[in-house]
């Protein structure tokens, strides 16, 4: 190759040789950009969703290709959100499908220095037991003046913001269920 054709493929020298001052025509292309594709043409189908951050309830399309998420974007035709999504919702596809993600349950001893995987089966049995002694042991079942209570002034609960509305109200009723007066939620504060 001469230097000829080297100067030839410049890009500058391609926008004066065809009279494209302002780089926007064909000397901007590229045969690497000429096959380009938007990331979403390959889905298979298009799935409508809900931001699970915080309770504005911004529309998403959930964009899946051979049963994967690829995609995640807002909904234009949503009347919320419009099509636009804020930093965290446009994340989304991150928490979703990051390998960063933890998969397994992870607890680490009293006193314990490092992290065990324990089966999800075992966790379970292990906050069941928890919850159960922490509101037996704080029960107030009524004032001294004998007004009724029931309740429990020994676990609270505040919620994150990638708790969507309906595991929300399920969290609301169950804690309520077991006396818990102080219940929160991120979307709120």
């Amino acid at each position: 190759m001469g230097l000829f054709d080297s100067l030839a493929r410049w890009p500058v020298v391609k926008q004066v040789q065809g009279g494209d001052a302002t780089a926007l025509g064909a000397t901007a292309r590229s045969p690497r950009t000429e096959a380009l594709a938007p990331r979403t043409e390959a889905a298979d189908r298009v799935v409508r969703s809900v931001c699970p951050y915080c309770a504005v309830g911004c529309g998403q399309l959930v964009y899946v290709q051979d049963g994967r998420i690829t995609n995640i974007e807002g909904d234009p035709d949503s009347p919320i959100s419009r099509g636009c999504l804020c930093p965290k919702g446009a994340a989304t596809f991150q928490l979703v499908t990051g390998s960063h993600r933890v998969k397994s349950v992870l607890y680490r001893r009293p006193y314990g220095t490092a992290w065990e995987e324990i089966p999800l089966a075992q966790a379970m049995d292990m906050v069941v037991e928890r919850v159960k002694a922490a509101r037996d042991a704080t029960w107030q079942e009524a004032a001294p003046d004998g007004t009724p209570l029931r309740r429990t002034l020994g676990i609270a609960h505040l919620g994150g913001a990638t708790l969507d509305n309906e595991e929300n109200y399920l969290i609301k009723k169950l804690f309520t269920a077991l006396g818990i007066v102080q219940i929160e939620n991120q979307a709120r504060i």
